[in-house]
């Protein structure tokens, strides 16, 4: 999880090209619902500028794409939508070659796997600003984040949670030994800043006070119904994931602050901000209401009923008041 170097890069933007244009991924999500402006202003001029709005190809990444191409459309920009992506790194070489001008971003991903930080912030405000003044040299600006903050967390069975008392992750040491059992994945029980240190940072030592017989390892889909099904108390998940309501699952105040912030936020190109800078004012707005249970429920949406990402995206922006119906 490296910068690339140039050359790499360019490979990355010609397999990216190759993508869109040889699987049709233009075509295949180009579904967007009708609508019109609501509480987004129409910005003077737009109907000049074509913005092409791109995005990574798993749920969250779909719902948020298809959030930035309704608002931009309704500002009145004319709208590329190259969403549905495969892969990060592919969409920050569009945005960096200038084949794109909008993606949502996490400020974590930009900074150790983008710009190859070591270790990331946990303090979500400072790591933007970090990640902000480092891509403003790569001709990208990061607008203002959202509160949704899709980063590791400790989860646990609503109904455990409430009878133990347990609200933070400093809470599981009150617990006793036999209790403190973990479904984690196989990569995050082994990584340098996964289960073995985020149990140090919360005073407890693995093996004596966290024996290995308490830790299972467990494929990623896995450890939702495991842990709601009480095979262990406390399931490794992403915050922002919608299985959590779906299963009542309660998931712990990171109280330490361990899990680096990964917090969402529009990126654009910095060309394209300079020409219209109201589109900030568009977007920001937006930002500022996608909440990690906002984005658990629009997750939820589309990974458990089976719905269109677009779909789900627009009725939450109807209901925001962001667009109405035409």
């Amino acid at each position: 999880m490296r910068t690339p170097r140039a050359a790499a890069g360019a490979l990355l933007v010609s397999a990216a090209g190759l993508l869109l244009s040889g699987c049709g991924l233009e075509p295949s999500t180009a579904y967007i619902p009708a609508a019109e402006p609501g509480s987004i202003p129409v910005v003077e001029g737009a109907e000049d500028t074509e913005v092409r709005v791109t995005s990574k190809n798993f749920t969250e990444q779909l719902i948020l794409g298809k959030i930035a191409v309704l608002a931009v459309e309704a500002a009145g920009f004319e709208t590329e939508d190259i969403t549905n992506v495969p892969g990060s790194q592919p969409v920050r070489e569009l945005m960096l070659a200038g084949d794109a001008d909008l993606t949502f971003e996490y400020t974590g991903t930009a900074w150790l796997t983008y710009l190859g930080e070591e270790t990331g912030i946990p303090d979500q405000q400072e790591q933007w600003r970090a990640v902000r003044e480092a891509d403003l040299a790569n001709g990208l600006t990061w607008g203002e984040p959202a509160a949704l903050n899709n980063t590791y967390a400790m989860a646990v069975r609503s109904e455990y949670a409430q009878a133990h008392g347990l609200e933070t992750v400093s809470d599981i040491a009150r617990l006793p030994v036999a209790e403190r059992t973990f479904c984690v994945e196989s990569e995050f029980n082994s990584r340098s800043d996964g289960l073995t240190p985020l149990l140090a940072h919360y005073g407890l030592d693995r093996g004596s006070e966290v024996p290995e017989d308490n830790i299972g390892i467990y494929d990623t889909g896995a450890i939702y119904s495991a842990t709601d099904a009480g095979e262990c108390n406390f399931g490794e998940v992403f915050s922002t994931d919608g299985r959590i309501p779906a299963l009542d699952l309660t998931v712990l105040e990171d109280d330490r602050q361990f899990f680096p912030a990964y917090n969402a936020a529009p990126v654009y190109s910095s060309r394209l901000l300079a020409e219209h800078p109201e589109l900030e004012e568009v977007m920001e707005p937006i930002a500022a209401a996608l909440t990690d249970d906002v984005m658990q429920e629009l997750n939820r949406q589309v990974d458990v009923e089976g719905r269109d990402p677009a779909d789900v995206a627009y009725e939450w922006m109807v209901a925001e008041g962001f667009l109405v119906e035409p």
